[in-house]
């Protein structure tokens, strides 16, 4: 899928989504993503994974002996949920629906890659605290390409704050 193809639009949700800019800082921030894929049988396959986001891309780090690798291979549609939140009014988050594409050769190793350069420092300084990306040898990496992102940040409604009074599911008082 080429990168000019337009997103859609969030329509559901609009007063409580999130900025670009709140976007961006969130999905920076958070560390671990739920990615679905379709298996061959049809059904779904959900698991959690690393990412790291370049403001445009979703980069997902994936053992390339996997579930979720062998689902992508076959039909690169994918679902990515990334959130937080404890109680209820708390809750925010991030729903990227796209495509993904293998990038650089997988398994990778450290031959020197232009398109990793960025995605392999945010990788490296999101979760090892370095400037050194150390590649395995198991992994791959993806690049997702969103056609829908949908977000949502519960603490922008004020109707559900603690202080209005408001309940939300699952609430005891």
């Amino acid at each position: 899928m080429a990168d000019d193809t337009p997103m859609k639009e969030q329509r559901r949700g609009r007063r409580i989504a999130m900025t670009p800019d709140e976007m961006d800082a969130f999905l920076n921030h958070e560390r671990i993503g739920r990615v679905a894929t379709v298996g061959g049988d049809g059904l779904p396959h959900v698991v959690p994974l690393w990412f790291v986001w370049d403001g445009k891309h979703l980069w997902l780090n994936s053992l390339t002996k996997s579930q979720r690798w062998t689902d992508l291979m076959r039909d690169p549609h994918v679902a990515v949920v990334i959130d937080a939140g404890h109680d209820f009014h708390e809750l925010r988050g991030v729903e990227i629906n796209g495509t993904v594409e293998v990038v650089g050769e997988a398994p990778r190793t450290s031959a020197p890659n232009p398109d990793l350069v960025q995605p392999e420092l945010l990788f490296a300084r999101k979760y090892a605290g370095s400037d050194t990306f150390v590649a395995d040898g198991r992994h791959g990496w993806l690049r997702v390409t969103p056609t829908k992102v949908t977000s949502w940040d519960f603490r922008k409604n004020p109707a559900l704050q603690p202080s209005s009074g408001a309940r939300g599911p699952g609430s005891t008082r």
